[in-house]
């Protein structure tokens, strides 16, 4: 009877060891499992650029394959009419191919050296000393402005995106095309020039299609040039005089010129100047009412019969 007992408590003791065991060995199927990728492994469109400069340093630059050099900025800015150069620096190239796609229609417009478009306009050029392939683009248009993709032909291919702007600079003279100075006070030609990538080096100012002299006899006469994102130029002229009438033209070196008709009064009303340029239409319009009149009379005394 006491070997009876002895063997039940053994087994309630191996029970409460399995059920214990047995716990600790339970998963709960309701927790979130998460897998965490080996750290080589990544993929082109999100990974982390540290971890990946590390693994290119441990091995040879040569393995790595083709890659852009994206020191370079994305966004270009050119001028309408002047020649625009996109440019792609890839590393490591090896026997592969640097194409160049427009995206505005996924038109493909050259292929290594050669122009895969009928626009000539496109062109490759092509600097192995830089490991550059530029996309050339004579007479660039507004219309021109978009997003356009240097691409490398490996499998799959892999391209480096870039923005083109061509903008059109506007030149403006504030108060034109005609203002109207009393003789004596001082003459303030406002120039603003819009829409550069940057500054124009050069400013000029013209009288009469001469170029100005500051340093002239007359004297009184300056330039002051403020150069930003917008570009002012002020030309001043000190005591106005009837010869210093005429027409100012602005010159901006990297955009359109832009002219003002300056009018020196000595007393006169601007209306009165405004209506003398009318005078001669009116003339016209005069005669050729009094001839008319002139002929009515005329037919009225002689009817035809």
């Amino acid at each position: 009877m006491g070997t009876m007992k002895q063997i039940a408590v053994v087994m309630i003791l191996l029970n409460i060891s399995y059920s214990q065991f047995s716990r600790s060995q339970s998963v709960d199927i309701d927790e979130p499992h998460t897998y965490t990728p080996p750290r080589h492994y990544f993929q082109t469109s999100s990974f982390d650029e540290a971890d990946q400069d590390d693994d290119d340093a441990a091995k040879n630059p040569l393995d790595r394959g083709p890659y852009f050099d994206i020191s370079a900025s994305r966004n270009v800015t050119a001028l309408v009419g002047n020649t625009a150069y996109l440019n792609c620096r890839v590393r490591n190239l090896g026997n592969r191919t640097v194409s160049w796609i427009r995206h505005r229609d996924l038109h493909l417009l050259t292929v290594g050296k050669a122009t895969y478009t009928s626009d000539q306009r496109y062109q490759s050029v092509h600097n192995p000393q830089l490991d550059d392939w530029s996309l050339k683009v004579l007479y660039p248009q507004q219309r021109d402005s978009g997003v356009y993709e240097c691409q490398i032909s490996t499998t799959p291919p892999v391209g480096y995106s870039m923005m083109l702007s061509v903008v059109e600079p506007i030149t403006t003279i504030i108060g034109g095309p005609d203002l109207y100075i009393d003789t004596g006070s001082t003459v303030n030609l406002t120039c603003i020039v819009r829409h550069l990538p940057e500054p124009p080096p050069l400013i000029q100012w013209t009288h009469n299609e001469q170029e100005i002299n500051y340093d002239s006899p007359r004297g009184g006469v300056s330039v002051i040039t403020e150069k930003g994102d917008i570009t002012t130029s002020y030309l001043l002229i000190q005591r106005a005089r009837s010869t210093d009438s005429g027409k100012y033209t602005c010159l901006p070196s990297t955009a359109n010129p832009m002219t003002v008709h300056v009018h020196v009064l000595n007393g006169e009303h601007p209306a009165a100047i405004q209506g003398s340029k009318g005078l001669g239409s009116s003339a016209v319009v005069v005669t050729f009412a009094l001839l008319l009149l002139v002929l009515l009379a005329t037919v009225r005394a002689f009817p035809v019969r």
